[in-house]
């Protein structure tokens, strides 16, 4: 396997968008952003209610939202 190349990510997104990828259209279509606020009340636990800040960073509430939608589908 070669190194990445700067351009390699976006040569990928216009080939998948040259072939109609459904996952970009999905992205165009659904506003995921939205949706951030009803996710952050559901997922995060208010700071008061955390008993430390060690560990891991907790993900993205719409990139966790994302991923079960595909697995969803």
């Amino acid at each position: 396997m070669t190194q990445m190349d700067f351009f390699d990510l976006w040569d990928r997104h216009a080939s998948l968008d040259a072939k109609k990828e459904p996952l970009i259209q999905l992205d165009t279509v659904v506003r995921w952003e939205e949706f951030r606020p009803l996710l952050e009340l559901v997922l995060r636990k208010p700071a008061s209610e955390r008993q430390s800040n060690v560990g891991r960073k907790p993900m993205d509430a719409v990139q966790m939202f994302k991923t079960l939608v595909l697995s969803a589908l």
